[in-house]
């Protein structure tokens, strides 16, 4: 089948085609026998969040749950603390019947999570994020998160080598023997600089649309260790350009995610155009194509490789306890922190999967984070390159 045809069958299974057609309901439910499917005898679960990137609901005392449209044609389950998803945690829309599963995690008070970012796979690149997956069984962590960057490029190639990339990222990940949780970096917007993708605007995988077709929603959130995960979309679109930004839609569903949750619990967020950086000033002002330092977007420029409207976000994040912010992007390790409204909040980039860096006479070296969690409190990480000793 031709890639034009099967990417709109696709879409229009997903449900992007027409996303806020119709009402969606569903169940989460207690797996027993971890087969993925709803049996006989085994039970709903109450006060589960669900949400189709908009609003955010709660399931009733059997489980069900009800939304009014279908958003953005995915539909998640915010995972519980004390709970894990038996396959994926999301589904499209269309899915009938609509139900999650959930196992108990017994082990929850205490975890470890590794983050890793910019994988930019292609064949040429395999090994490292083969590499990568070698660590992660190694370590046995309780997740992994990868802060976008995944693929090679879907920016600005046509569809057929887009979703080679896409498809071989989805092989090698399926590979890894944990749960491997992810959000979109720039790469991974399909298709938007026509002049060189030569993909119209009006393909059914434009834009935010692919990500979304293999992986789900580009922004969502779990709880696990009494800790709340919020992994965002940091990567906006101005017709031909990206840059960081978190639009309306994600901030107020925001809102809506954190309304639900005590106010004391710590929440780490996971994105791929960090919040804050120091290596713009380090490597210097840029305006060479195609992403240079500086961009303007409705007459208002900005710095284009951090989010312009961190402040907007951060509002938001600071009426809990944001005490991590994990990114990626600038392929380099940097720890930053700040103290807002008496929280201190870690701002950490990671470096490449991909490969070591190089920008005003520094190296940073490929490598990954891994963090420890204990009642709720995540450590200070600890660095560990993918090349040399461990």
């Amino acid at each position: 089948m031709q890639p034009r045809i099967l990417s709109i069958l696709l879409a229009v299974a997903l449900g992007v085609l027409h996303p806020r057609s119709a009402e969606v309901s569903g169940i989460v439910f207690e797996d027993a026998n971890r087969n993925g499917t709803r049996d006989a005898g085994e039970s709903g679960i109450a006060g589960v969040a669900v949400s189709n990137q908009d609003a955010v609901v709660t399931t009733d005392a059997s489980g069900a749950f009800r939304l009014e449209n279908a958003g953005t044609g995915v539909v998640f389950a915010s995972t519980p603390d004390g709970y894990r998803a038996i396959g994926p945690f999301w589904r499209p829309a269309a899915t009938r019947p609509l139900a999650f599963a959930l196992e108990r995690d017994s082990a929850s008070a205490e975890l470890t999570f590794i983050h890793a970012s910019d994988t930019h796979i292609s064949l040429a690149s395999l090994a490292r994020t083969q590499r990568l997956r070698s660590l992660v069984d190694s370590i046995a962590p309780t997740f992994v998160l990868i802060t976008g960057d995944l693929v090679r490029d879907a920016l600005r190639v046509p569809e057929a080598e887009a979703v080679g990339y896409y498809e071989l990222f989805m092989k090698e990940r399926n590979a890894f023997r944990t749960p491997v949780f992810t959000v979109p970096g720039n790469h991974e917007i399909f298709g938007i600089e026509r002049d060189t993708s030569r993909v119209p605007i009006t393909h059914p995988l434009y834009g935010r649309a692919m990500y979304r077709h293999y992986l789900g929603p580009d922004y969502y959130s779990f709880t696990r260790g009494g800790v709340h995960f919020v992994g965002f979309n940091t990567v906006d679109i101005d017709d031909k350009q990206y840059y960081g930004h978190v639009d309306s839609v994600q901030l107020a569903w925001l809102e809506r995610d954190l309304e639900r949750l005590p106010a004391t619990m710590p929440v780490v967020t996971f994105d791929h155009i960090p919040f804050f950086t120091t290596i713009e000033g380090l490597n210097g002002y840029s305006d060479r194509p195609p992403a240079p330092s500086l961009i303007t977007v409705n007459g208002k420029t900005t710095f284009r490789h951090s989010v312009s409207n961190a402040g907007e976000v951060l509002a938001v994040l600071r009426k809990r306890r944001h005490v991590l912010a994990l990114g990626g992007h600038m392929h380099a390790t940097e720890r930053i922190e700040y103290e807002m409204a008496g929280v201190k909040t870690r701002f950490n980039q990671v470096s490449a999967v991909v490969g070591n860096s190089r920008g005003a006479g520094l190296e940073s070296i490929s490598g990954v984070t891994l963090y420890h969690v204990k009642d709720g409190e995540i450590d200070a990480g600890r660095f560990i390159p993918l090349d040399g000793p461990r």
